[in-house]
């Protein structure tokens, strides 16, 4: 039968040790005796209750904090049949009593030792940014469609006016009433006359903009074809300046001025009612190619510079690069390589030589949206390269950096390079770019005529390969060298057999990391995988899922392919 620790005992817990263990921890940690009376709390505990831990021994938790009565019967229940419980709970501290409602998420469970009920542990952590949390991950999810959608409605060919156009058409009226692309006129060999100093020309290569607004706008603006001059201090010459985005929420008429390519049309931006501009530049490898320019009129709410200016900057860098791409390759005849496929969704179309199968399994709810990614390219010889990231962080910028990153590898893919320069180079090229999120990555080029599979790493974790009939999976040890985006990328490729049959799986860290476990041994579990009885794909993949998914405190991006067994080596 338990015994409890009653008073005129010495207390059960030394809180020397218990200082050394919690002091540090930025979670509230508190142990109280049978009758919820405080024997320790922790700094962070303190500093949530507005007392010094000294304050706190041998007062009741009513005493402490009496707004928290609603919470002691779960308190209690812990205490009594000894079942760990989590409750929620908010309220007003004295450390907050002159500041908004906070909440609390707590976890308690009963301490014993040798029979005898000691008291209580809890441990508190606050949430009361959960709920900005969960409209940005909204806000997050909204626009990752968006971005996915655009993927293949942007950079469907190599024509330069038709991408410009693709983009306009996109924005409108997803993102803005009105939208324009202006790019650098092309340098082909004939006399232009040049603009006068002070002043930036550009050709308007697309226009697109909602059936009411070009009802009020009555030929205000330029249609495509047509040159168009940009004044010194006008929006479009202090975003290619800086290469930022240029947001104006404008109320005068001075500033509508300064806006467009003369001071004329100001009226007629006043006349349909234009109250907010974006102007983003367009800018591949560092050089300057244009400028997107979104507008709102009317009821339509004004630009928001930590969202919309994101995803109109992602969607511009996009167009940039494909843009970048027709200059370089105008006069090369015969090019049917399309620049923009899915950069957010699954691989698209069917892959003739090879099986695929892709899973992207989101965290848990109230963890914001991730940067974890895959591709599978297919190149030249009966060659394929798969990709599989993981960008640093969540949220709107993660998932954005995320698209960023593919995007540069699909330029880099058509080179024909191994997976160890390929990372070399995207390295230098991200680390250039200025983009301040690191990224893993695993590249691996398979070979299906020679039945060899090329791989490299940048700080991400070895492929797992499944031999037909019953072997058992191999991991490989892989050269592993720093995360993309550092600037020091050295990294190495390993060739592996792999031929028909061979199922190579690709994984992201959440389907195996785990807080309480080396992450050597988690992936080493991995070596156990067998392929289902059904031998297909999309099974192997359930039973990754089911089996490891589950718990997970992360993204997880999984990818299983084979070369078709079926398929004659020429």
């Amino acid at each position: 039968m338990e015994a409890d620790a009653h008073d005129g005992r010495p207390l059960p817990f030394d809180t020397a040790v218990l200082s050394v263990l919690f002091d540090g921890a930025p979670a509230g940690i508190a142990l109280y005796d049978m009758d919820l009376r405080y024997l320790y709390v922790n700094p962070a505990q303190a500093r949530i209750n507005g007392l010094s831990p000294a304050e706190h021994r041998g007062r009741h938790i009513v005493d402490v904090l009496p707004e928290f009565d609603e919470r002691q019967h779960v308190l209690r229940a812990v205490l009594r049949d000894g079942h760990p419980r989590d409750t929620t709970f908010s309220g007003l501290t004295r450390e907050l009593a002159d500041k908004d409602r906070r909440y609390w998420r707590g976890s308690y469970y009963r301490v014993e030792a040798d029979g005898v009920r000691l008291g209580l542990a809890g441990i508190v952590m606050e949430i009361s940014a959960s709920r900005h949390q969960q409209e940005e991950l909204h806000r997050a999810r909204r626009y990752l469609t968006l971005l996915d959608s655009a993927s293949t409605s942007i950079g469907t060919t190599l024509d330069m006016d038709t991408t410009c156009q693709e983009l306009a058409e996109f924005m409108v009226p997803a993102l803005a009433d009105i939208a324009s692309v202006e790019v650098f006129p092309a340098e082909i060999g004939h006399t232009m006359r040049r603009p006068p100093p002070g002043v930036v020309r550009l050709r308007r290569a697309a226009l697109a903009m909602t059936p009411e607004v070009r009802d009020a706008a009555a030929g205000s603006f330029r249609g495509p074809g047509e040159y168009i001059d940009y004044q010194e201090d006008s929006v479009v010459q202090r975003s290619l300046a800086n290469d930022q985005p240029v947001l104006e929420n404008r109320s005068t008429d001075e500033r509508l001025s300064r806006s467009g390519p003369d001071p004329g049309q100001a009226a007629a931006y006043r006349a349909m009612g234009l109250h907010s501009m974006c102007v983003v530049p367009l800018s591949a490898r560092g050089i300057p190619q244009g400028v997107l320019g979104l507008g709102r009129v009317g009821a339509s709410p004004s630009f928001n510079a930590e969202v919309d200016v994101i995803v109109a900057r992602e969607l511009a860098g996009r167009v940039a690069i494909d843009v970048d791409h027709a200059r370089r390759y105008a006069r090369e005849h015969g090019i049917a390589l399309e620049l923009q496929r899915s950069l957010l969704s699954e691989p698209r179309g069917q892959h003739p030589h090879i099986e695929i199968a892709t899973r992207y399994l989101p965290a848990e709810r109230g963890v914001l949206v991730g940067g974890d990614w895959f591709d599978v390219i297919p190149l030249k010889n009966g060659r394929h390269l798969k990709a599989m990231g993981d960008v640093m962080g969540h949220g709107v910028e993660a998932a954005v950096a995320m698209s960023h990153y593919r995007s540069l590898l699909r330029l880099l893919a058509a080179d024909e390079l191994p997976p160890h320069r390929i990372l070399e180079r995207l390295d230098a090229m991200v680390e250039r770019s200025g983009l301040d999120r690191a990224a893993t990555c695993l590249i691996a080029v398979v070979d299906r005529l020679s039945e060899v599979c090329e791989v490299a790493s940048a700080g991400h974790l070895p492929p797992v390969l499944i031999d037909p009939g019953h072997g058992t999976a191999r991991i490989p040890e892989l050269p592993v060298g720093p995360p993309l985006g550092t600037g020091y990328g050295r990294y190495e490729s390993l060739v592996l057999p792999c031929g028909p049959g061979t199922v190579l799986f690709m994984y992201t860290d959440g389907l195996v990391e785990r807080r309480d476990e080396a992450i050597d041994v988690s992936v080493g579990r991995l070596a156990h995988l067998r392929m289902p009885a059904g031998g297909g794909l999309e099974d192997l993949l359930d039973e990754v899922l089911n089996r490891y998914g589950e718990g997970a405190e992360d993204d997880i991006a999984v990818l299983a392919s084979r070369i078709r067994a079926d398929e004659p080596a020429r």
